[in-house]
Parts: structure tokens; sequence; C-alpha cells
């Protein structure tokens, strides 16, 4: 029996789905709120913007309180190298971003990943604890140095960042390398890595007997009625860079709708840490079902205990408390994930609020990385939020009646 089948057999009341409502509605106020879409369409604006575009996606309880896009979901025809700057499509071959395009989410892919590992975790059919040796003997290297399912959920293993997996000439090559990693730090300390995520899912498409989009599609977005989210590839969606290198690992062209990420597209687009595609909209109904104990409507996807399992510091999958992206919104026990793509969420069970914004940043060419505007959106949100007393001000924050 399938995993949200489980759960939606409990009886369970029901828990509110989302609707659009105004800010007041949603307790939060509609001048920060004015603010935070001003400043997103700055993001989008002049000739070397943050991003060609962008969708936020905003809210609190079961209100949806901001959706708004902006910009060019297709902007550039390619990136000359020679005179370092973007070539323009013309206007009219341009396609402008709206609130329903889907994005590359890139590393969000790690939060849905976790999650299923998590239902699995719930089932009794995967222990925390458990060294992933157990379920992947012929992992040779990482079974011998004991990694265990949590350390690659914290990015405690060990592991690298990455393989070059996209090097390989075929799928048995890329299986070997990953099968021969071995940890190069101390297990236990952390290392943000693709590979945990990659394991991971070696681990759960082993313990179920089906793939990992599978698994994503029946335990999460299909009882979610997430209809917008799955993995590539995905032509309607926002464009991201010209990929060649020297600054790609990857000679592949302009990209659109294809995994952005090298190694996930040579692995056939599903990945534990990269491949799926999706929507503000769609995100924000994965976010209320977090808050919600992990519920949306007659569905559950996971007990509220195991959302607080995944919600216990440092966090399964999940980031917490990150001011570098999280901004004012960290400091109380946030959630949230960033994705190279230009992608973010953001989750604060404090005060029942989340904040979604999803760029290509990468588009036409990847740049080094600049999360301030995301920062800054949260902080937006974390000012909006009505009844929470400031830092600083005597005791803790604490919610009142708005």
């Amino acid at each position: 029996m399938e995993q949200a089948d489980e759960h939606e057999g409990r009886g369970l009341l029901s828990a509110p789905r989302l609707r659009h409502g105004t800010p007041e509605r949603a307790g939060l106020d509609a001048g920060e709120l004015g603010l935070l879409v001003r400043e997103v369409h700055a993001l989008t604006a002049g000739e070397r913007p943050w991003a060609a575009g962008a969708v936020v996606v905003a809210g609190r309880g079961p209100v949806l309180a901001v959706q708004e896009a902006a910009g060019w979901a297709v902007r550039h025809a390619a990136y000359d190298e020679e005179t370092d700057t973007p070539v323009e499509l013309p206007p009219e071959r341009r396609v402008p971003m709206t609130v329903d395009t889907p994005f590359d989410l890139a590393s969000l892919t790690k939060l849905f990943t976790a999650v299923a590992a998590v239902q699995q975790i719930e089932r009794g059919t995967l222990g925390i604890d458990a060294r992933m040796g157990a379920y992947l003997p012929d992992f040779t290297a990482a079974a011998r140095h004991g990694i265990t399912v949590r350390q690659l959920l914290t990015h405690t293993s060990g592991l690298r960042p990455e393989l070059p997996l996209y090097d390989c000439a075929d799928h048995a090559e890329r299986l070997a390398l990953l099968r021969a990693e071995r940890p190069v730090g101390v297990p236990g300390t952390y290392c943000y890595s693709d590979l945990n995520m990659l394991l991971l899912q070696h681990v759960l498409e082993r313990l179920t007997g089906r793939t990992l989009d599978v698994l994503v599609r029946d335990g999460i977005t299909r009882p979610l009625g997430m209809t917008a989210t799955g993995f590539g590839p995905r032509p309607d969606a926002a464009a991201t860079e010209d990929q060649r290198r020297p600054w790609a690992k990857a000679d592949r062209g302009m990209l659109r709708g294809e995994v952005h990420d090298e190694n996930a597209w040579a692995l056939g687009g599903v990945a534990g840490h990269a491949g799926l595609f999706s929507t503000g909209r769609d995100l924000a109904v994965f976010c209320r079902t977090l808050l919600a104990g992990g519920s949306y409507g007659p569905a559950r996807i996971l007990g509220p205990d195991f959302v607080d399992l995944l919600f216990t510091p440092p966090g399964l999958g999940f980031a917490m408390d990150q001011p570098w992206f999280m901004g004012e919104l960290a400091g109380r026990g946030a959630a949230g994930h960033t994705g190279f793509t230009g992608t973010s969420l953001v989750l604060d069970r404090v005060t029942d609020t989340y904040l979604i914004l999803l760029a290509n940043t990468v588009h036409p060419r990847r740049r080094r990385p600049d999360s301030a505007p995301r920062a800054a959106a949260a902080t937006r949100l974390a000012r909006a939020v009505r009844g929470i007393r400031p830092p600083g001000t005597g005791g803790p924050p604490e919610l009142r009646e708005s």
C-alpha cells in the first residue's frame, strides 16, 4: 500500500487548503508585502539584473497573500563569451514570466528526497540511524565506513560535495564511481554534498523497488494535488543557462525544460539532489502541508511527529535558521533550502508563514551566487507578520491574535 493511501485512511480531520486572500486576512502587513513585490520586480530590471525573471509567493496559515511574477521566463538566446554579454532575444520572441511558470528547482529537490526518506522511517522500513551498508552492501566504500541514514540526511557523512559523473562514459561507470566513493572528511562533521542525496536515492529505490520519481509522485505530489511538480523534461519551464565550458561542466547550449545540474542530467534527469520542476503555487502547497503537520485537505503525507523529526536541528534535508538566505525569519526554527538555479523556500513554524522565491538567476550564464535578495525578501515577510514581538524587546517571540 502506498504511503499516502495509508495516511488518508486514518480518518483524521482535513487540514485547510490554501486560498487566496488579502494580506490583512492573512494577518500580514500590506505595506511590507507591497515593498516585497516591488523589490522582486526591481531584481529583474535593467541590463544586468539579479535574474531574468522571478516568481514570489508568500502566505500565512491557509491564506496565500502574495503571488506575483516579474520579468522573463526566456529573455536570452545565448551568451557571447567574447564580449562577456548576454545575447538578447527580440522582444517578440521573449517569453514573459507568469505565476504558473515551472522552474528547475535544482537542490530544492533534496527536500522531496528527504520527505520520501522520512516516510519510510515512519513506516518502519528504514532506520534513521541504520548503516546504509545494511541496504546497499555493494556500495562497499560507504558501507565500510559505517555511514548512516541520518548522516546522509544531515550532510555529515564526510563525503565530498560531488563527483564528475557527467564525464563518465555510461551508467555502469557512474555507478562504479558511486560504489567506490569513500568519505574524505570525518563522518559526523558537516560537509554539504550532493552525494548524500544520491546515495539516499539508491537506498530508497533498493528498499522499495520503486524509482525516486515514482516515490515522489505517489507519496507526495499526487496526494497533495501538486500536478505541476515532477521530474523533467518541462519544455514550458523558465530557461536556465547557455551551458558551455569553461564556465560549465558540459556543452549543452541554452537549456529550457531540461535539468540544469550536470550530474542529474547524466543520470537521466531523475536524481536525489536535483531534477524536479515545480511552480510557486505547488511549492506553497508543499510548505502549507508541512506547516500543518503533514496534512493538506484530506491527504496526509507524514504524521506530525515525523514533521517534527524533519525540523529537529540540524534538520533532515532542510537547512535550519540560516540568515544568509532566510534574513530575519531565521532564529526561531525556520527551515528551508536554496537551489543553484535561483530557487529558494523558507517556512517558519512559529509564525505559520512561508516564502517562495523562484528565479532563473543562471539565465543566460551562471555567476557568483548572491543570496542577499533572498534574505531581503525573507526579512520583508518577517516584518509583515503582525503580533510578533521583535527580538530584544523582552521575552521570546510570541503570537497574538490578529
